[in-house]
């Protein structure tokens, strides 16, 4: 029990790091949290339930989801469905969480052979830098040298062309050039929010009524077929990132960041007869869906974040 326990405090550690810096990077986060103290939605951050994080990674040999997975499954996550994106070229997997109070993780992956040569070549060029996989050197139990590695650079800074290169072909390859392993986003469970609130209709229209840009590549609220899976999420703000020059000097450049996501799982059919008040993450739909999650990934392209309004 004492090394669960311990496990499960390293754990909170990485996960709290995590969140400290994407809060850090992205605006909308602390906008959106703000909102809804203000209006008597939650009294602070802390009460939101964080239905899941996600992470992007390259398809390459000592990285992608085989490497990074190793990372939460050793803290008792477990690998659950895995999903594929043709026309995006991604895989990906969710893992499903050591208790309910922590957030599911959805890890994917770029099939970077499916690219032209040229963008291989290119990814290459950094990504063979990393000779063995990173995380087989990591001691898992140390929660400083995990939050460390998940927030340092795997390769040299990219040089502002080759990013431009990139992002022609694949945004979601670019993306991940100069980000590394930085956290995509995290959810805001809005099931648990009071009434009015506690669907993506609802809580889309409060956050547009705040002037917070939201995702409409398929309408601003994506759904399952099955009707009980409904996410929404923001449009990446614009941040500033310096590139290498490919002269010995940096470049500074806007490009979209991460971005903030939120999610109605709303009961099983079996459950459905539960008052609210007695419904747990269990008596929920669980899991992701291929056409919900594919239109969130343009969250951070460019013909999301060129919008104006």
């Amino acid at each position: 029990m004492a090394a669960v326990a311990s496990k499960l405090n390293t754990l909170d550690f990485v996960l709290n790091g995590l969140m400290r810096r994407y809060r850090e990077r992205v605006p909308d986060v602390q906008r959106v949290i703000q909102c809804m103290i203000a209006d008597g939605l939650i009294a602070s951050a802390e009460e939101i339930e964080n239905d899941h994080i996600a992470f992007r990674t390259m398809g390459v040999p000592h990285l992608g989801i085989r490497s990074l997975e190793k990372v939460f499954l050793h803290f008792g996550y477990e690998r659950r469905d895995g999903y594929h994106f043709t026309n995006k070229r991604l895989d990906a997997f969710w893992y499903s969480p050591p208790t309910s109070k922590h957030p599911r993780i959805f890890i994917s992956e770029l099939r970077v052979k499916d690219l032209s040569r040229e963008a291989q070549a290119i990814i290459h060029s950094y990504t063979d830098e990393v000779a063995c996989d990173p995380v087989d050197a990591l001691d898992l139990d140390n929660g400083r040298r995990v939050d460390a590695f998940l927030h340092s650079p795997l390769w040299r800074t990219p040089t502002w062309d080759d990013y431009q290169r990139l992002a022609d072909e694949s945004e979601y390859a670019s993306w991940v050039i100069y980000n590394r392993y930085y956290l995509n986003h995290f959810t805001v469970s809005v099931h648990n929010l009071p009434r009015g609130y506690n669907t993506i209709d609802e809580f889309n229209a409060y956050l547009l009524g705040h002037g917070i840009r939201l995702n409409d590549s398929g309408g601003t609220a994506k759904k399952s077929p099955d009707g009980l899976l409904i996410q929404s999420s923001t449009v990446a703000e614009m941040v500033v990132a310096e590139f290498a020059d490919g002269q010995g000097g940096t470049i500074r450049q806007q490009i979209s960041g991460s971005y903030v996501e939120f999610a109605e799982r709303r009961p099983l059919p079996q459950f459905a007869h539960l008052p609210a008040n007695e419904l747990r993450r269990e008596h929920r739909r669980d899991g992701f869906e291929t056409g919900n999650a594919d239109k969130i990934f343009e969250s951070t392209y460019r013909e999301q974040t060129a919008r104006q309004s």
